[in-house]
């Protein structure tokens, strides 16, 4: 019996995406003689399906060992057998992986897959973000961070407009927001304009930063970043802080500037535009300044900055489904390695998602799909030469299992 029986879904789509070719690229396997019971491709799989399935920690493996649906979704020759037990799946993790090979290998493992697809997409929107990651030990480079009051590391994410995970880096606690943001978005970047695709960046004001603007510009990319109120800038808009006279409406009243601005650290002029809100019972308006590149109109660059905020739920969904910012290693590099390995995860069941389900289920949170399809009771029956897996109807029908299963068939595979 299994409580897993919906993750096939998600396993035919990891063939259909070409993953296990992914996977089946040259990594460094310490192992030496025979001691090679469970391929490294096994093994890959169970720690992102076991993150999938919502299970959060290697000490789950000892259940999942012997769990019907995991022994199918690992090679044939383990579906007799049983998968790899914690203390195999811990040293993996935390020993295989990190080699340095290994770990340049996930990242780039993440970003193929989120591309296997991608062909044909002309235009990406690319939303850069910071999290926290809250630790409850002695971990390598945690540290105390006062903007989220707690313990923590720091790791900075991209994202597309799609919802998929580009890129991910862990920091250490106490970076400030925008650290290292050279390394994770610009090879994004260059990776989009390599395939003929134009890029645009969104960003709030903690990178706001004229290095960043520089480097955008110099490749030729758009952007919408928020910028920090200061006394210039609303010396600008003054006119537009005073609240009309007559009857405020229940509706906010909006209001929009487009000018030119200068910063003292900047080399040229850029345009600004401005956003000032009235609200019904506030005294005070709602002030907010972006700095873009864009050339529509004003209400346009505002609607489309605004749609920057999904990044934040799409940080949540991560955290919430398949707990990447459960990092409980000692080690920092260990931690990082559980953090690709949780936004591997994310992507998957995302993909998932917006590829193949049908339109009613894809506003579904990955969460919702845990619960309602991957946790779909079955039983697995063995007979002399082949497997059948039962699965009991919930939210999982067959009818809908079916549909799905077209869908993943349908989709073109690009080889890279």
């Amino acid at each position: 019996m299994t409580p897993d029986a919906g993750l096939l879904l998600p396993r035919e789509l990891d063939e259909r995406l070409g993953l296990n070719m992914l996977m089946g690229r040259p990594h460094s396997d310490p192992r030496t003689g025979h001691n090679r019971q469970f391929p490294l491709q096994d093994l890959f799989r169970q720690s992102i399906y076991s993150r999938l399935a919502g299970y959060e920690d290697t000490n789950d493996a000892e259940r999942l060992a012997e769990d019907p649906t995991f022994r199918m979704l690992a090679s044939r020759e383990r579906r007799e057998t049983s998968v790899a037990l914690t203390s195999t799946l811990h040293w993996f993790e935390t020993e295989v992986l990190v080699d340095e090979q290994n770990d340049q290998g996930l990242a780039r493992l993440n970003a193929e897959l989120v591309q296997r697809e991608a062909t044909g997409i002309r235009r990406v929107t690319l939303d850069i973000d910071s999290s926290e990651s809250p630790v409850h030990g002695a971990q390598e480079q945690s540290a105390y961070n006062g903007h989220f009051e707690s313990v923590c590391y720091h790791p900075l994410f991209v994202f597309n407009q799609d919802g998929d995970c580009l890129a991910a880096t862990l920091r250490p606690g106490n970076v400030h927001s925008a650290d290292g943001w050279e390394e994770v978005l610009l090879p994004v970047i260059d990776r989009g304009r390599d395939r003929g695709q134009t890029v645009v960046v969104r960003a709030d004001a903690a990178f706001a930063l004229p290095a960043l603007y520089g480097a955008l510009e110099r490749r030729g990319v758009a952007y919408a970043i928020r910028l920090p109120a200061n006394d210039v800038l609303e010396r600008a808009v003054e006119d537009l802080l005073t609240r009309p006279r007559g009857r405020p409406s229940h509706a906010p009243l909006v209001r929009c500037r487009s000018f030119q601005y200068q910063a003292a650290s900047w080399d040229r002029p850029r345009r600004v535009i401005a956003k000032v809100e009235h609200h019904l019972g506030e005294l005070f308006p709602r002030v907010g300044f972006i700095v873009t590149t864009l050339t529509g109109t004003n209400r346009a660059v505002i609607h489309f900055y605004n749609q920057r905020g999904t990044a934040e739920q799409w940080i949540k969904e991560g955290k919430a489904a398949t707990h990447w910012t459960r990092l409980s290693c000692h080690r920092f590099r260990a931690n990082e390695i559980r953090l690709l390995l949780g936004v591997i995860a994310y992507n998957l069941g995302n993909l998932l998602r917006r590829l193949v389900l049908p339109l009613a289920l894809q506003s579904w949170s990955l969460t919702s799909l845990q619960q309602r399809l991957f946790k779909t009771g079955g039983r697995l029956i063995r007979h002399a030469r082949y497997f059948i897996l039962q699965l009991a109807e919930s939210y999982l029908t067959s009818t809908l299992f079916r549909r799905i299963l077209r869908r993943i068939e349908r989709l073109a595979w690009h080889p890279t």
